[in-house]
């Protein structure tokens, strides 16, 4: 469908200025999808073997403080593990890729008091195990938590410049060149008449 213009010599050089410009938006636009679309799977491969090791990882531990459970009384547990041992600061920045803000996680210095905040009378091995994957883990954790979101941010950018890319592609350029066909048909009718009429008037000023 071509858009409703006035078939002017002016508005032909107009539209095929715009159609160059668009045509160039669409390059671009590709080009970029395809580098989105490039880094999204590094990232998400990576985000994958990530969470699979930390999926592992949890897991061991949860089997850890089971067994630690089963051995110890709940009041002993719950002692135990009342007071923190470390405190941990973060600092969330943002990092542009492919114009994407997606987070950088920092962890800040934490305060380590003791990796155990409890004595060794009265707890198993098993709960000393746990507490030492978890502590390894939680920088794993932060990574995974800014490299999910990151993901989930890059697949926005690549839904929404794939729908810019469509519209130029099979609405804004299709109708652009439909406009510029249809303005040069009219514009070469309107100098066919132009020349016919100018020859019988030549004719009739010959016969006069």
């Amino acid at each position: 469908m071509e858009l409703r213009v006035n078939p002017t010599r002016m508005e032909l050089t107009r539209l095929k200025r715009r159609l160059v410009t668009a045509k160039r938006g669409h390059k671009l636009l590709k080009d970029k999808q395809d580098e989105l679309i490039k880094k999204f799977i590094d990232m998400v491969k990576q985000n994958k073997e990530l969470r699979e090791e930390v999926e592992k990882e949890l897991a061991e531990a949860f089997k850890n403080f089971t067994m630690a459970r089963s051995q110890m009384p709940d009041k002993v547990l719950e002692e135990s593990l009342l007071i923190p041992a470390a405190t941990v600061g973060i600092n969330v920045k943002s990092q542009n890729i492919m114009s994407v803000n997606i987070p950088k996680i920092i962890i800040e210095k934490s305060e380590v008091k003791s990796l155990y905040p409890y004595g060794f009378s009265n707890t198993s091995g098993e709960l000393d195990s746990a507490i030492s994957t978890l502590a390894e883990l939680l920088p794993k954790m932060i990574k995974l938590a800014e490299m999910e979101k990151s993901c989930q941010l890059m697949a926005d950018e690549i839904e929404k410049t794939r729908r810019r890319v469509n519209a130029l592609e099979y609405v804004m350029i299709p109708q652009l060149e439909e406009t510029i066909k249809y303005i040069t048909m009219k514009l070469d009718e309107n100098e066919r008449g132009n020349r016919t009429r100018l020859m019988k008037i030549k004719e009739m000023v010959m016969k006069g």
